[in-house]
């Protein structure tokens, strides 16, 4: 079977072609760079013999013609390659975005969002002065060639050169390498350190933790700069070589020339125009050298890309399916945290029909938030399967499965941008009447209109332009948004006011009229009093299951005969008190 090739790869090949033209570009700009020295021969042999002020105008008119001519090439060179570093960008972006968010999902931890800035990279790479240096790189002979047609030893004092200074950018490559891989690493970890811990700034002030973090940001930060300071100093050594080999064989070649012109074997306008072939001959050299991190960079970035879309496929095409009614089935769904081995949910089977309200249960720990990330499809079961309308969740279009799928997580957090833009999803074609509709529904209007800017207001990065309850809430109206046939609520009232969860408790009745289902992780006697069945997890494991009322009827029957038998033993103490039961008898019936 063929494999499919990915979208970085097709990148690349795109690139390739891009290459050949600039190449192309190259050779005629690279003979071009001619023109300086022959000018300054034919001025110094010629007109400055002949006093010919005719022959100076007229060489000196084909000169600058010929180097608008360069411009013009250099121009064209760069612009293509510019319009190239877009398409790349074009071609890969999109794929790159979405790999992240699936590395993000699989590790946590890994800094996937730094593959983005490694496209950044590449195509900086790919668009800057470093390539254009490697693409004049293969003229460099036939400017070495140049002086040794004026004269042998000019050719060889520039060959030396150039040997000496490629040999220090390759000492700089090898000394340099490890060290700027152990930097980039550490910058890595680093960063992702100072991102996940500044979100909790107002942890760390009233808790006075500021202290021992910034101390472990620091050994991070200065592992940093250990490292990128020893590549410094090291490249800093070459350069310095690098510049004094440069000067010297400026020195040389004219010393050189100057003695072969007292010695009449060449003319001084050749001794001149050999110092400007040779200082042509090193540029590449020279700029590649000075061009060597960003090509380091480049380089690492080019293999942690190459590492992610190996190891991250395309996702394929889906069929359309028809739209879910909201049946929901869990077969044996085994579960492990990423990266884990141990498994949190152990076995869990049970189903949820269309209309129907599902309250899942239990104490902290038990397996709760790590079930709901599986019922809408944020995480792979590791064995067993979750259905909708038949279908595994993973065989639905991604695309097609958000729209029929609402979630609020127990953490809601939102997304830099206006509250009407978090409430659509960020869909280009929601209309007013929607979003409204959604806010609406969950009880979330009214709170929106007393906003400083109402529905275009900014929620700031996270939603921390917003208090707890008015994320929730708004995150809430996001969830409920094109009335979804399946929507998921882990703890959708924890931070919510009286006011708030008598909406909240409102709209899952209206949506549950309106035949949505529904699988909310609560301990609040009045979502549990609507919901149709209960499902209390106890490590991972399905305790109980069934219809609500039946379950803490149970409960309520186990109780009180603990307590009948306490009463019947009262010199006795228990081992632990009765777990508390959630009276539903006189809770209205859902």
């Amino acid at each position: 079977m063929k494999t499919a090739t990915s979208p970085l790869k097709k990148a690349y090949g795109r690139f390739k072609a891009i290459i050949f033209a600039t190449v192309v570009f190259s050779f005629f700009s690279n003979l071009l760079m001619f023109v300086g020295p022959l000018y300054m021969l034919q001025v110094y042999d010629r007109v400055l013999a002949s006093r010919n002020e005719n022959t100076l105008l007229m060489i000196s008119g084909i000169a600058i013609a010929l180097l608008v001519t360069y411009g013009f090439l250099e121009f064209i060179r760069s612009k293509m390659l510019v319009r190239a570093g877009l398409e790349f960008d074009d071609m890969i972006a999109n794929a790159a975005f979405n790999r992240v968010v699936r590395k993000q999902l699989l590790a946590p931890n890994s800094g996937a969002h730094a593959t983005l800035q490694d496209v950044d990279r590449v195509r900086e790479f790919l668009t800057g002065q470093g390539i254009l240096s490697f693409f004049d790189a293969p003229w460099v002979p036939l400017f070495l060639g140049l002086c040794f047609l004026f004269h042998p030893w000019l050719g060889y004092v520039a060959t030396a050169g150039a040997v000496v200074i490629f040999i220090l950018a390759l000492i700089n490559e090898f000394a340099t390498r490890s060290l700027l891989q152990e930097a980039g690493s550490a910058n890595m970890g680093a960063s992702h350190f100072v991102n996940t811990t500044v979100q909790n700034a107002e942890v760390i002030r009233a808790l006075g933790m500021e202290k021992p973090l910034t101390n472990r940001w620091l050994k991070q930060h200065d592992n940093v700069l250990d490292a990128q300071a020893r590549a410094s100093g090291r490249a800093g050594a070459i350069m310095a070589s690098t510049k004094f080999v440069r000067m010297s064989l400026q020195i040389a070649i004219l010393g050189t020339g100057a003695y072969l012109a007292i010695q009449q074997q060449i003319s001084p306008g050749i001794m001149i125009a050999a110092s400007i072939v040779m200082g042509r001959a090193l540029a590449p050299v020279e700029q590649a050298v000075g061009q060597w991190k960003q090509f380091v960079a480049a380089r690492q970035a080019h293999k942690r890309l190459g590492e992610i879309f190996e190891v991250l496929s395309d996702e394929e095409d889906r069929m359309q399916l028809p739209a879910p009614k909201g049946n929901l089935v869990v077969q044996n769904l085994i579960a492990t945290a990423p990266g884990g081995k141990a498994p949190i949910l152990k076995g869990i089977s049970f189903n949820v029909e269309q209309g129907e309200v599902l309250a899942v249960i239990g104490p902290s720990g038990s397996g709760k938030s790590t079930l709901v990330r599986h019922l809408v499809g944020a995480m792979q079961p590791q064995s067993g399967a979750v259905r909708l309308e038949g279908t595994e969740l993973h065989h639905w279009d991604a695309d097609q499965l958000g729209r029929y799928m609402g979630y609020m997580p127990q953490d809601v957090k939102l997304f830099r941008g206006s509250v009407s833009e978090n409430i659509s999803r960020f869909i280009d074609n929601a209309e007013d009447k929607e979003i409204v509709a959604a806010a609406t529904l969950s009880g979330a209007h009214e709170m929106i209109t007393t906003l400083a800017e109402g529905y275009d207001t900014d929620v700031g990065d996270g939603g921390n332009g917003l208090s707890g309850g008015q994320r929730q809430r708004v995150g809430l109206a996001r969830a409920v948004f094109r009335e979804p046939s399946l929507i998921v609520l882990d703890e959708p009232n924890s931070n919510l006011d009286a006011h708030g969860e008598q909406a909240l408790a409102n709209c899952i009745q209206e949506m549950k009229k309106r035949g949505k289902t529904i699988v909310l992780v609560t301990h609040k006697a009045n979502l549990l009093a609507m919901s149709d069945k209960a499902l209390m997890l106890v490590n991972g494991q399905i305790e109980k299951f069934g219809p609500t009322r039946e379950i803490f009827a149970q409960a309520q029957q186990q109780a009180a005969a603990q307590q009948q038998a306490q009463q019947k033993k009262p010199n006795v103490p228990a081992d632990g008190a009765a777990p508390a039961v959630v009276n539903m008898s006189d809770k209205p019936r859902a």
